[in-house]
């Protein structure tokens, strides 16, 4: 029974990725407020990426906060 619960998730699974990808799913995302893109990332999110940038950089050399 286990083995059957898990077959079928990854059916469900893959049923979602391939409708995600679909050109009318995509269409359809498009005319949503939520899904529309930004020309520009705006400012505080460009410093939260920044923090992240330079915190990244400091494990890579070692360093610990």
């Amino acid at each position: 029974m286990t083995g059957n619960k898990r077959d079928r998730r990854e059916e469900l699974a893959a049923d979602i990725k391939r409708q995600m990808g679909t050109e009318a799913t995509k269409r359809f995302l498009r005319t949503l407020p939520a899904f529309h893109l930004q020309a520009e990332l705006p400012e505080h999110l460009r410093e939260l990426l920044d923090r992240l940038d330079g915190a990244e950089a400091s494990v890579a050399a070692g360093e610990r906060h």
